[in-house]
């Protein structure tokens, strides 16, 4: 099967079976464990020929406290070489969830300038819910590919722009977290962390964006994200995964000026960093 461009940054399970032979097709499971009382599938399963995106463990910075913090542009590069994606590679990235830490690589993708990828709606679950063929284990890549990063540094944020976003009127910072981790009346699943929000922030769940895991239809998004469409946003969440939740949704309802904050509750929470917390 010839080269294909992923037509979406969203693709269905249909899609992708359909497509599952194109030459140039790169398919990810880059699942993470799941925090709070986010369900992930038991099943020990992958999409026939997946590779494993471990940005948790192995793609990313490796010298900062910080969890899964973006690596440099010439480490992922490496990485991505040693899985065999190719710079025409389409990739395709799910998790085990449906849609939750799979935007996450599908960022990581767009930051270093490869637009051809995508996210499985509904993941894992949804794939095998269409009755589609699984595998027991993961492939391994045998050939070296020749991917190369272009990065977009607008596309990651650090705590200093998010400090400058939070007093100029033409941004928005939208908090991925739930309302009660954002009020500060539950607490932080991270230890240490102090509880409540950045002044100023607004609260825009990642759960809220979807429907039993798949993402909710454009129209719906378009609704949710009325309010922000002349805002440049940047997404924040507890360490920068379910920000992306939120880069995606935004990005299928139409809007394009869009950043996530790299280090999220997990620095700006941190008692000693001097960032501003408030409560309520």
């Amino acid at each position: 099967m010839a080269n294909i461009v992923v037509p979406y940054s969203l693709v269905s399970a249909q899609w992708l079976k359909e497509n599952l032979r194109a030459e140039n097709l790169i398919v990810l499971d880059a699942s993470m464990k799941p925090v709070g009382n986010v369900v992930a599938s038991q099943a020990v399963a992958y999409i026939p020929g997946s590779l494993r995106f471990d940005f948790d463990n192995d793609i990313r910075e490796h010298n900062t406290p910080l969890p899964h913090m973006m690596p440099t542009p010439e480490f992922f590069a490496e990485e991505m070489r040693k899985l065999g994606v190719n710079k025409d590679s389409a990739i395709v990235a799910y998790d085990n969830v449906g849609v939750y830490a799979s935007p996450r690589a599908w960022w990581m993708f767009r930051a270093m300038g490869h637009d051809n990828a995508a996210v499985l709606d509904g993941g894992l679950p949804a794939w095998m819910n269409a009755g589609y063929e699984t595998s027991s284990t993961l492939a391994a890549s045998s050939l070296r590919g020749d991917f190369a990063s272009h990065p977009r540094p607008e596309l990651i944020v650090d705590s200093q722009a998010v400090l400058h976003a939070l007093g100029d009127s033409a941004y928005s910072v939208v908090d991925a977290r739930s309302a009660g981790r954002f009020t500060g009346q539950e607490k932080e699943p991270r230890e240490g962390l102090r509880g409540g929000h950045m002044p100023g922030a607004v609260n825009l769940p990642f759960s809220e964006t979807q429907v039993n895991g798949a993402m909710k239809a454009p129209s719906l998004l378009r609704e949710m994200f009325a309010p922000y469409q002349n805002k440049k946003l940047i997404f924040s969440c507890g360490s920068g995964v379910t920000a992306c939740i939120l880069a995606l949704a935004a990005e299928q309802a139409g809007l394009s000026d869009l950043a996530v904050y790299d280090g999220s509750w997990a620095e700006w929470g941190v008692p000693s960093s001097g960032l501003p917390v408030v409560e309520g």
